[in-house]
C-alpha cells in the first residue's frame, strides 16, 4: 500500500526555519515527482515546490524561490523541504504528494498528484 508521512512541522519564529520529511512507503519514490503544497485555513491548496526524483530536477512556486529548497534521499525514500528566512505568510498546513514521473519537469498543479500525505502544520508567529 503507497503511503506518504509527512513529518518536522512546528511552530517557528519570523526569520527561522524549519525542515519538513517526507517519508513514502510501499513504492519506490525514484520513479515519481514528489511535490510540497500548502493550504492556509480560508485558502486553496498551493503547489510550491516539485522534484523529480529520478535526477533531482526541481520547480518552485516564486513565493518561496530562494527561501525554500526541496531535496531528495532515493536510498530512504525520503523527500526534504528546507525551509529558511519564514514568513508568517507561510503558516499554513503542509502536505507532499506523489505522481509517477520519469521525463519531463514536475507540475505544481495538484491535479497531477494521485498520492497524498495527512499533512503538518507549520506556524510561523513571534
Amino acid at each position: 500500500q503507497l503511503q506518504l508521512v509527512e513529518s518536522g512541522g512546528g511552530l517557528v519564529q519570523p526569520g527561522g526555519s524549519l525542515r519538513l520529511s517526507c517519508a513514502g512507503s510501499g513504492f519506490n519514490t525514484a520513479s515519481y515527482a514528489i511535490g510540497w503544497f500548502r493550504q492556509a485555513p480560508g485558502k486553496e491548496r498551493e503547489g510550491i515546490s516539485c522534484i523529480r526524483s529520478r535526477d533531482g530536477i526541481t520547480n518552485y512556486a516564486d513565493s518561496v524561490k530562494g527561501r525554500f529548497t526541496v531535496s531528495r534521499d532515493n536510498a530512504k525514500n525520503t523527500v526534504y523541504l528546507q525551509m529558511n528566512s519564514l514568513k508568517p505568510e507561510d503558516t499554513a498546513v503542509y502536505y507532499c504528494a506523489a505522481y509517477s514521473l520519469m521525463y519531463g519537469t514536475c507540475v505544481l498543479s495538484p491535479d497531477f498528484y494521485h498520492f497524498w500525505g495527512q499533512g503538518t502544520q507549520v506556524t510561523v508567529s513571534s
